[in-house]
């Protein structure tokens, strides 16, 4: 997950790797919390959210942090879904094609 937000972000090194992987901690507990399913937040479909949700814990401001109204709709759409229910991400679907 870890480089996927990087690669998301446009960030490249290892510098921030630790407070990077802190705010994804942070952003998956934050969704857990407000009802997403925890099997919906480790799925890959979810790397989107969460580094739209590091994007905007990623504030070198003073204080002036929150996260966007895109994040919170995000969220709340995903708090009723299940596993099942997820769109396949692109690697998915290369994989299944490959398959057939």
């Amino acid at each position: 997950m870890l480089e996927k937000v990087k690669k998301g972000l446009g960030i490249t090194g290892s510098y921030q790797d630790g407070t990077i992987q802190e705010y994804i901690d942070e952003v998956k507990r934050f969704l857990i919390d407000g009802g997403v399913l925890k099997e919906v937040v480790e799925h890959p479909s979810s790397v989107g959210i969460i580094t739209r949700g590091v994007s905007d814990l990623w504030n070198y401001g003073s204080g002036g942090t929150s996260f966007s109204p895109y994040f919170i709709q995000r969220a709340i759409q995903l708090s009723g879904k299940t596993v099942d229910e997820l769109e396949p991400i692109k690697e998915d679907v290369d994989e299944e094609e490959k398959d057939e």
